[in-house]
């Protein structure tokens, strides 16, 4: 049985205002992917969680952070306005669940839901909130917020910011931090802002000039459902990550990187490596705390051929510096910029090829040399490797996407791949190949790239 309970709020701050950055990327994506991308998730809820707490949970929030009272609304000659209101009503959706039923499924089932069913940004608060109660009792809660008001640094935000909130009265129990939209918007259109933009637009020209055009053997006919998730799971992997870490004193983010681009290269032929890396942008001032959506891909380009797979971590790591420092751009002039180049090669050029370190500290510790694991520890552990296909769906999506994704004790990627640009059989095998050469390098420092 299910039912909304609606939530009143008032917050600081109204008015219209031209998008951001980073709310320009989200836009455009929208309209090439044609739909509106989610984030957040499910959770098991405290002991002792009341729906009351739920109730000003969903007000503080909503009060705090102006993204989560943003409607994106297009104005008569069809550009996009966030539109900031400082009050309203916003749902808080309650489940109860029949005997039998185990709620984490139903909370799930709910997430899922929320991610796939049509969303206006235009009319939608972008919260979508539901709480999963066993016997009358909360369970389970499920939260989701469309891109356009927040990226996954800005959930994390989110999340740090509750420590604010006295759960029992609703008070706010501290000041909120982070720069909100409307005066990003504002700064962007400052001199220091656009010197930035032209900085990083300088850097993307030189790379667009020399990439190769193609990046995948294909195009393939592809199947039906056409992009397909395939996730792979490896102990072994995650122990090889930590001998070539200690080894080369670089952090296991430049690591991962590498041995997807090898496992790339390997399979595509295409070298050198170009991969969108996704850049969280919270390094620079008032972005770490801000609840919005601040992440811009960047290009991260470096040659894995005629080295070794050390030296192509470093080569990674320098690359992925400059890569940070130059997806700080306002995504309309980087699509006229591309425009021009591509008239200029007379080809296009196929950039979809991601690459999201997801794990909450990107900068992993660096692994001591008492704490690595020996060969025969490593060998043992590749029986406990696992890949398992996930969701396959007809949203249209980038061609390859690899997420790298939280996971104590294990290196878990997902592969999200345009079966018209990796078969499945491709897939699998840049996951597996991932594994193998992080292998083939954990002992061996003049091991090759072999591309």
């Amino acid at each position: 049985m299910r039912h909304t309970i609606m939530v009143p709020f008032e917050g600081d701050g109204a008015g219209t205002e031209e998008l951001t950055w980073g709310q320009w990327t989200v836009w455009r994506m929208m309209n090439g992917f044609g739909g509106v991308f989610l984030v957040g998730g499910a959770m098991k809820l405290e002991e002792g969680t009341t729906l009351q707490h739920l109730e000003h949970l969903l007000a503080f929030i909503m009060r705090r952070h102006e993204s989560l009272r943003t409607l994106i609304r297009t104005e008569a000659d069809g550009s996009p306005r966030q539109v900031v209101a400082d009050r309203g009503e916003v749902g808080l959706e309650v489940v109860d669940i029949a005997d039998g039923e185990d709620p984490a499924e139903v909370a799930e089932a709910v997430r899922e839901q929320y991610e796939f069913e049509p969303f206006d940004i235009a009319k939608d608060w972008p919260v979508r909130m539901a709480v999963i109660r066993k016997d009358g009792v909360p369970d389970h809660f499920v939260a989701m917020y469309p891109h356009m008001a927040i990226d996954a640094y800005g959930f994390d935000a989110l999340v740090g910011d509750l420590e604010n909130l006295d759960r029992d009265s609703g008070a706010e129990l501290g000041e909120r931090g982070g720069v909100q939209p409307r005066a990003l918007a504002r700064k962007q259109r400052e001199s220091s802002a656009q010197r930035q933009c032209q900085a990083s637009l300088r850097y993307w020209e030189r790379w667009l000039m020399e990439v190769p055009a193609r990046r995948f053997n294909g195009p393939y006919p592809g199947s039906d459902p056409r992009w397909w998730d395939c996730t792979y799971d490896s102990r072994a992997a995650y122990l090889a990550v930590g001998a070539i870490s200690a080894r080369t004193g670089l952090h296991s983010g430049p690591v991962l990187l590498t041995a997807y681009a090898v496992a790339l290269e390997k399979v595509t032929k295409a070298g050198p490596s170009a991969i969108r890396m996704v850049v969280s942008n919270r390094f620079r001032p008032d972005f770490a705390r801000s609840v919005s959506a601040l992440a811009q891909p960047g290009l991260c380009v470096f040659d894995l051929r005629d080295c070794t797979f050390d030296e192509a971590v470093s080569r990674a790591w320098h690359a992925q510096i400059a890569t940070g420092k130059n997806a700080y751009y306002d995504p309309r002039k980087l699509a006229e910029l591309r425009e021009r180049v591509e008239k200029e090669r007379g080809e296009s050029l196929d950039l979809m090829l991601y690459f999201n370190d997801r794990r909450k500290t990107l900068a992993q510790p660096v692994a001591e040399p008492e704490a690595v694991a020996d060969p025969g520890q490593i060998w043992d552990a590749v029986p406990l490797s696992r890949l398992t296909w996930g969701i396959r769906s007809n949203s249209p999506d980038v061609k390859a996407y690899l997420d790298v994704n939280g996971s104590p004790d294990t290196v878990n990627v997902t592969l999200r791949a345009d079966t018209q640009a990796l078969t499945p059989a491709e897939q699998v095998s840049v996951l597996r190949t991932m594994e193998e050469i992080l292998l083939a390098a954990a002992f061996d420092p003049d091991c090759p790239t072999g591309v």
